[in-house]
């Protein structure tokens, strides 16, 4: 008989030393350690979903002291508020198409003209946003971009064992190869792959092993 899970919270681990670099987010590992020494105020980190984006945007937040926004919260914010905002650096999360190009603007020069900075995390380059305003859109196509990429053998491996471990789940270096050769190469799926193993693995009192792992991805195929 199977055994419905509960859901429990999972804390992961969201220090610098917790990051997992590998030579698909190097680059931006170096831009964030660098900080303040960029060249401007303006960062936009471009990655795929699950990709370390937010943790590194965390990482960088403690460090710097900064405040962190939802690109989605810019549409109610006025002037005053942004004004505010801006005395000090600021993440500015899941930016892309559909932003509030007018607040974006004014958030834009507020920040150059207070001396501040914004670190700034997409999964879309700026092209891609189809802005309408063409102060905004010149603006925005000369910030900085660092993006990262999908993940190579060893960093999809590291990926994978660090869902394991931020579950608290055991799994053995068969299992993690078993899967790195034959799962999508992705960020998301990692993780989504690691959730179904952990209510799986729940549900039938099982330990986390080949045959396990295997039943999940034939499913997969399905």
């Amino acid at each position: 008989m199977m055994q419905i899970p509960f859901e429990f919270d999972t804390r992961a681990a969201n220090g610098r030393e917790d990051f997992l670099v590998s030579e698909p987010n190097a680059e931006a590992v170096a831009w964030i350690d660098r900080w303040p020494d960029w060249p401007g105020p303006y960062l936009l980190l471009v990655g795929p979903g699950q990709s370390g984006k937010s943790h590194l945007g965390q990482v960088w937040a403690k460090k710097s002291n900064a405040v962190t926004l939802q690109a989605s919260d810019l549409q109610d914010l006025d002037i005053t508020a942004l004004n505010e905002l801006t005395s000090q650096p600021l993440l500015l999360e899941d930016i892309g198409e559909g932003v509030d190009e007018q607040s974006l603007f004014h958030l834009y020069n507020l920040v150059k003209e207070k001396g501040s900075c914004v670190l700034m995390t997409s999964r879309t380059v700026v092209s891609e946003w189809e802005l309408t305003l063409p102060d905004l859109k010149s603006r925005m196509g000369a910030v900085q971009v660092v993006r990262i990429g999908e993940p190579d053998d060893m960093l999809f491996s590291s990926v994978l064992l660090k869902h394991f471990m931020d579950k608290q789940l055991q799994v053995t270096p068969e299992v993690l190869q078993y899967l790195v050769s034959r799962l999508e190469r992705s960020f998301e799926a990692a993780s989504k792959t690691v959730d179904d193993i952990d209510l799986l693995s729940l549900a039938q009192k099982r330990n986390i092993t080949i045959p396990l792992v295997r039943s999940i991805l034939e499913k997969k195929e399905e």
